[in-house]
């Protein structure tokens, strides 16, 4: 029996990973299950599946969390302190869902118990790649992509040798935006940026896929993960999502990975490898699709992208404060403080400021620096938005 933790339960990838363990419910002991506001979700699925704990991610969340486990013989924790706990729990896979930074010390403590890190949390990657892969180098640990580009690359990888790829594409679907003018842009609302033309997603990653900061990160975790130069990872508009991503290989073929854009697929990959098993998604009618288009993925009106390249270039810590800035920037339009375009501008001014910090972005790939530097990206967008408040404000 396979015993798992699930950090992000409640989210979209988490749920799925749940529906996929509860059609095999004999196969798997729950460890731990974590969440955040949404507490009433989290009781049922730790209930449901047995969990020995589930943890919310809020102290203000744990009475209603505890009231909602009474009698269940779950126990229940809430704080960062009680995730990484929960973490510390051993385990044999562990999906690591938590959105943002947050999410890097739980997956951290998971390689050191020796897991198998299924990680859907891009940002680990972004923020902190080498100490990701070093600590599951050094404790046995192993780390499986469950995003569906890197899971795609993943798979496309197996058998082959490193050396022989000639690039990488990354595909997007060019989100809520993507056949909409730059002055359209300009005054997209959050709500209208929260709707995706593919995916049912949360509200800040739908929006990170509109302004392409999620497929940004995607870049820098394709670097960090699979250790490719930057000059060969490319991404292309794929409006269709059914390829997830292409790896090309110095004979000049192409292997893509092809398939309904369902986040189970990814996850199952993940959950049963390197066995692959029958999943509960739906197969392709290619004669019904009929053709799929690409097109050119535009740096002018998706900055994020050119700021990945720069980011992947200076390596170090740029990746921590160009997370950080997004996130606080992703704030501050969902607040209505700052226009759609706006978000590139303000990641842009904290990247350039932080960058003539010498020995700041160069710094060693610790878990305190991360923070240091994730810290200081954060109250840094927040002086730009202030000092330049004028420039940002919008209706």
């Amino acid at each position: 029996m396979k015993k798992l933790s699930i950090f992000g339960a409640t989210g979209s990838i988490g749920q799925n990973t749940i529906d996929l363990i509860a059609r095999d419910r004999d196969a798997y002991q729950v460890v731990a299950l974590t969440g955040g506001h949404n507490v009433e979700q989290l009781a049922r699925d730790a209930i449901a599946l047995n969990a020995a704990v589930a943890v919310t991610a809020h102290d203000a969340c744990y009475p209603a969390l505890q009231a909602a486990l009474a009698g269940s013989g779950v126990e229940a924790a809430a704080g960062q302190g009680a995730l990484v706990e929960a973490a510390d729990r051993p385990a044999d896979w562990v999906m690591s869902a938590i959105v943002g930074a947050a999410g890097l010390e739980p997956g951290l403590r998971a390689l050191q118990q020796g897991a198998a890190l299924a990680l859907a949390n891009k940002e680990s990657m972004v923020c902190a790649g080498p100490l990701v892969m070093a600590t599951a180098r050094a404790h046995g640990g192993q780390v499986l992509p469950v995003d569906s580009e890197h899971s795609a690359v993943f798979q496309a990888l197996t058998g082959e040798q490193l050396d022989a790829v000639e690039r990488v594409i990354i595909t997007a679907s060019g989100g809520a935006f993507r056949d909409w003018t730059i002055e359209q842009m300009a005054r997209a609302t959050p709500e209208q940026a929260a709707t995706h033309p593919n995916w049912d997603m949360g509200q800040r990653i739908t929006i990170d896929s509109a302004s392409m900061f999620n497929k940004a990160l995607e870049l820098i975790e394709t670097h960090e993960f699979f250790g490719i130069e930057p000059a060969k990872i490319e991404t292309v508009i794929h409006p269709e999502s059914l390829i997830h991503a292409l790896v090309g290989f110095r004979d000049g073929g192409l292997m893509a990975h092809v398939g309904v854009p369902d986040m189970r697929h990814a996850i199952g990959y993940a959950l049963h490898y390197p066995e692959r098993r029958a999943l509960p998604v739906e197969r392709l009618d290619l004669a019904r699709i009929g053709s799929m288009t690409f097109r050119p993925a535009d740096t002018e009106r998706w900055p994020a992208l050119r700021l990945a390249r720069e980011v992947m270039e200076a390596g170090g810590l740029a990746g921590a404060a160009f997370n950080a800035a997004k996130e606080r920037a992703l704030d501050a339009f969902i607040d209505r403080r700052i226009g759609f375009l706006d978000m590139a501008r303000v990641v842009e001014a904290v990247l350039t400021k932080l960058s003539r910090e010498r020995g700041l972005i160069d710094a060693e790939v610790t878990l305190d620096n991360v923070r240091g530097v994730d810290h200081l990206a954060r109250v840094t967008a927040d002086a730009v938005m202030d000092t330049d408040k004028r420039q940002y404000e919008w209706t």
